[in-house]
């Protein structure tokens, strides 16, 4: 039962992680390069929608750390730090899918991520054992 609360916890960091680089990506696109924000919000010519996703990113990376600690109490490092692989197809894929984002699908992109999820597949296919808590004594 904890290596599968640890595996929805490390897959929860995923989701959250994958939510904030598509959040961010999409903000970006939309304000002003760093160096000229104090002069964008001095002007008033800030996207708000832009910094509340942002922000919104930011805090979804903060949480995804806590599930990640949560997920590392009952998940091998091994295994779960393959699960954060899977982040890295969840974006390409939904970077290319949603035209939002303007991204493109390739053959050498797509190649890439397919050889990722499959060490992801190849890691995690055998079964694994919680980590076991050494007691205080």
């Amino acid at each position: 039962m904890s290596l599968r609360r640890g595996i929805a916890f490390a897959m929860g960091s995923v989701v959250l992680g994958t939510a904030a680089q598509l959040g961010m990506r999409w903000s970006m696109t939309r304000l002003p390069h760093p160096e000229q924000w104090l002069a964008a919000l001095s002007s008033g010519s800030v996207d708000m929608p832009a910094v509340i996703v942002v922000l919104a990113a930011i805090l979804a990376y903060a949480v995804s750390m806590l599930t990640w600690l949560a997920a590392l109490r009952d998940v091998p490092l091994g295994r779960a730090y393959s699960l954060l692989s899977i982040s890295y197809a969840l974006v390409y894929v939904l970077a290319a899918s949603l035209p939002l984002f303007n991204e493109s699908f390739s053959l050498s992109k797509t190649l890439g991520v397919a050889l990722v999820i499959l060490g992801v597949i190849t890691i995690n296919s055998r079964p694994a054992r919680a980590p076991e808590l050494r007691s205080a004594s």
